[in-house]
């Protein structure tokens, strides 16, 4: 059984897009913060993007600098899920992503953080591949 369920990842050309997908079925991602992590080949996690519950005051979404301007992280809470709009994908993108829900916050951590605050994810998505040719 899988809390978190993603989907949306493959192959792509430089430049392409690809929308990944983050569903859960037994509780409401709105009620959590949302994290994507991603991991390269041969390299550790990394925080890539974060959109804080709809119980915080801000509501804000946050990129880290390698995807700004490229990456939209948005919700859908009639389908309880969350994506992950990734456009002009470059080959330094060809990683891993997981989703993860955090129900001890309400709002993002600060993106150099995001790898700080693993311990306190409380489920996690399994992974897909998402990779970038050139």
């Amino acid at each position: 059984q899988l809390q978190l369920e993603e989907s949306g990842g493959g192959l792509v050309q430089r430049g392409g897009s690809l929308r990944l997908s983050c569903a859960a079925s037994l509780f409401g991602l709105d009620t959590a913060v949302i994290g994507w992590f991603r991991q390269a080949p041969g390299k550790g996690l990394e925080g890539v993007s974060c959109i804080s519950s709809i119980s915080s005051s801000d509501g804000k979404s946050y990129y880290a600098d390698s995807v700004k301007g490229r990456f939209t992280i948005s919700r859908d809470n009639a389908a309880n899920t969350v994506y992950l709009q990734m456009n002009s994908l470059k080959p330094e993108d060809t990683a891993v992503y997981f989703c993860t829900a955090n129900l001890k916050r309400h709002v993002c951590p600060s993106m150099d953080r995001m790898t700080s605050t693993l311990s306190e994810i409380d489920y996690w998505g399994q992974g897909t591949q998402v990779t970038v040719s050139s």
